[in-house]
């Protein structure tokens, strides 16, 4: 079984799947094959201290594995700090055996499902944060990995099962929302291109702190969703 889940902000919300879990492992039997998959904003990566240790405890007590893309209130030079390796066809980074980075641009082949992930996002707060403490600017992507994400999709025949982001393609984030802010523009842009351009059955994100599905668009925040199997 696969599970999404939106934002937790490490501490802040992280019952909601703590408890979700609690549950579901007496309505079915789970094990280190299913999956638990984070929209980004997870604050695993924040201050490397007992914050992190807290959320990383509560996380490698599910009975599940976890598998998370980042968003934009991470702290980006833990992640980049982190060793890079080869799963399930793509590239990650390992926080322990049951707490998996997926990194933008790749596609991973997860319960017998194709995933492409695109992490990354753009913080309308960060004037009140300070750079390389609480907001980093890499939590927009690079050229590279822009590169990267259409590459892989293009030796993919531009198809996969699923599509995974933090924030959501332009025309989509157009309509969750009064007015835009400004600052996201350019990778709101370039999930739109995929989205016109790929063939997909759902595409699921975080970041708007909302839950709502607009045709094959799904937002994910307070509910946990069960992909089917």
């Amino acid at each position: 079984m696969i599970y999404l889940a939106g934002d937790i902000h490490g501490r802040l919300e992280i019952e909601k799947v703590t408890d979700f879990f609690e549950l579901e492992a007496h309505a079915r039997p789970l094990s280190e094959q299913d999956y638990l998959i984070l929209l980004g904003d997870v604050g695993i990566c924040w201050d490397d201290g007992e914050k992190d240790a807290f959320v990383r405890k509560k996380l490698e007590e599910l009975p599940v594995t976890v598998l998370w893309l980042d968003g934009n209130h991470e702290n980006f030079d833990i992640i980049d700090s982190l060793l890079v390796a080869n799963w399930h066809g793509g590239k990650v980074q390992f926080i322990g055996d049951k707490i998996i980075h997926l990194m933008r641009g790749y596609i991973y082949d997860i319960g017998g499902k194709s995933f492409w992930t695109f992490g990354g996002g753009f913080s309308i707060d960060k004037i009140y944060r300070r750079e390389g403490i609480s907001w980093w600017a890499r939590e927009m992507p690079s050229d590279e990995e822009y590169i990267r994400g259409k590459e892989n999709l293009c030796n993919a025949g531009n198809k996969v099962d699923y599509i995974l982001s933090h924030t959501a393609p332009g025309q989509i984030a157009g309509k969750l929302v009064d007015k835009l802010y400004p600052g996201e523009e350019k990778l709101q842009d370039y999930l739109q291109e995929i989205s016109e351009n790929t063939e997909f059955k759902k595409w699921y994100f975080g970041h708007w702190h909302m839950d709502c599905e607009i045709d094959k668009y799904v937002g994910v925040y307070d509910e946990i969703v069960r992909l089917p199997e």
